[in-house]
């Protein structure tokens, strides 16, 4: 699913319109149904429906709704925001269908705005996704009043008042939704976490804008979803062998963290990996034998940290970093690691931070490399951004510049590929905020690029499976917390 920047949207609407053909009232009904639809499925007859209208397009969407839903006898209000002369063309045609007996109100200055009303649904129809400057005057104040009300709020295609593909201002006025019904694509503002109470939970609905244009046009921005990711998935056939699936070596664990090892290797095993070598050190030994039986376990000369890099022909993949630790010993073992691998790598936890810590290692990744910061990660690792537009700025330059896949961690991961390209993620849950999911992620990708994937599918498919076992562990539980091998364990598609 392809993510575009508002002149995009606008270019969408009217090649529909010109191309399908059909007019743009039409086409604002189809949406309105849409909208309709999906509330209908949600919400029952009992609560009384204000919809605040702008007298913009957006407004227009609110007002089709809004005879829509009366209609169907919902109990609906409509309240129309600052309405003058120079309404859009489409606002007045849907001003002239609404129906006789329809409670209609034009609201002119802020103390015409309706009481509080408990129980209510407010649905924001105010601005559209065209908005380019702040919010001002009487719709702030219609705003900060649908903020403040204890009522469900929906927003009609976007939140009014949030840009939809660039940064808002720390003291921009913007409504809060619980739930944003957004028009066929998604918007680039619902994937970056500073947009978080702006969003609610988005849904987007079908209003079949075309499909041509969709393909055609070209964007940085996806959305990897569901069928997205099973057409990525590739069958096991019934004669394959363990040799087919590829053989893994991951380098992770130290004295007091070996968990961050045993987490990564079971999330590789589970994840079809055909063989699995764990190198640890001699601490380890026990632990790795003991809890994970069917990998293999090669010691380190050290007892407590990784101070040899093992001979790397027999293997497939080099997943390195959990649970490592910063030791100058542990250094010479990536460096030379990077210096030899002929074969993908993924990096993570503490070898991004020997990264950091040792930039001029950066240019020497073998190409393609996987690696899987968090957000604090990457700031170590690229530098300070203002704000997360900035940050996905950065992190497209880095992966081009470094040509390696970068995972992002986040509310909606971002898979970066080498062309700059972004691959945001359905899947995950805040559950999964918790110590060693990260590991979990690099045991997947690891069996993975074992598996023979390139690394840009590895990384989006693996990125969307953890994400979706993350899910599965939340369905079978009554709170919402989550540990890391909650996840490992629902592993698998």
């Amino acid at each position: 699913m392809k993510i575009f920047n508002v002149s995009q949207i606008r270019a969408l609407d009217a090649h529909t319109i010109a191309h399908e053909p059909i007019t743009s009232l039409d086409l604002m009904e189809r949406a309105a149904k849409a909208f309709v639809c999906w509330y209908c499925a949600r919400f029952d007859h009992q609560q009384t429906v204000r919809i605040f209208c702008g007298k913009g397009n957006n407004g227009g969407d609110g007002l089709a709704i809004a005879r829509l839903l009366h209609h169907k006898e919902y109990l609906v209000q409509v309240y129309v925001v600052d309405y003058t002369e120079q309404a859009s063309d489409d606002f007045r045609a849907n001003l002239e269908r609404m129906p006789q007996g329809a409670p209609l109100h034009f609201i002119k200055k802020q103390d015409e705005l309706p009481a509080p009303a408990p129980g209510t649904i407010l649905i924001d129809a105010l601005l559209g996704s065209g908005l380019s400057r702040p919010v001002e005057g009487l719709l702030a104040a219609v705003i900060r009043a649908i903020n403040q009300s204890e009522a469900t709020v929906l927003s009609v295609d976007i939140a009014s008042g949030l840009y939809a593909d660039q940064p808002n201002g720390p003291e921009d006025v913007i409504v809060q939704p619980d739930y944003t019904v957004t028009f066929q694509l998604p918007k680039l503002a619902f994937m970056l976490p500073q947009n978080n109470r702006f969003i609610g939970d988005w849904q987007v609905v079908d209003i079949g804008l075309s499909a041509d244009f969709i393909e055609q046009e070209s964007t940085p921005y996806y959305f990897t979803d569901a069928a997205v990711a099973r057409a990525l998935i590739r069958p096991r056939l019934k004669f394959s062998h363990k040799g087919t699936f590829g053989h893994a070596l991951l380098i992770a664990g130290s004295y007091g963290k070996m968990g961050a090892a045993l987490l990564a290797g079971s999330a590789c095993l589970r994840s079809g990996v055909g063989l699995l070598t764990a190198h640890v050190p001699r601490c380890g030994y026990s632990i790795v034998q003991t809890y994970m039986p069917e990998a293999m376990t090669q010691v380190d000369p050290h007892e407590e940290i990784i101070t040899a890099l093992p001979a790397l022909e027999p293997y497939s993949v080099v997943g390195m970093g959990p649970g490592l630790g910063k030791d100058p010993q542990t250094l010479r073992v990536l460096e030379a690691l990077i210096a030899q691998a002929q074969v993908p790598l993924v990096l993570d936890a503490d070898a991004l931070n020997l990264l950091a810590e040792n930039p001029a290692l950066l240019q020497k990744l073998p190409q393609g490399t996987i690696l899987t910061p968090h957000p604090k990660e990457f700031q170590r690792l690229a530098g300070d951004a203002a704000h997360d537009y900035e940050r996905l700025a950065l992190a497209r330059r880095f992966a081009r510049k470094y040509q390696v896949v970068l995972c992002l961690k986040g509310g909606h991961t971002a898979v970066v590929f080498p062309d700059g390209t972004v691959h945001f993620n359905a899947t995950g849950n805040a559950g999964m905020a918790t110590g060693g999911t990260g590991d979990v992620l690099t045991g997947v990708l690891t069996a993975l690029l074992a598996q023979k994937y390139p690394a840009e599918q590895a990384a989006q498919l693996g990125v969307y499976q953890h994400g979706a076992a993350g899910d599965r562990a939340a369905e079978q539980r009554t709170q919402t917390a989550l540990i890391a091998s909650d996840v490992v364990e629902n592993l698998g598609w």
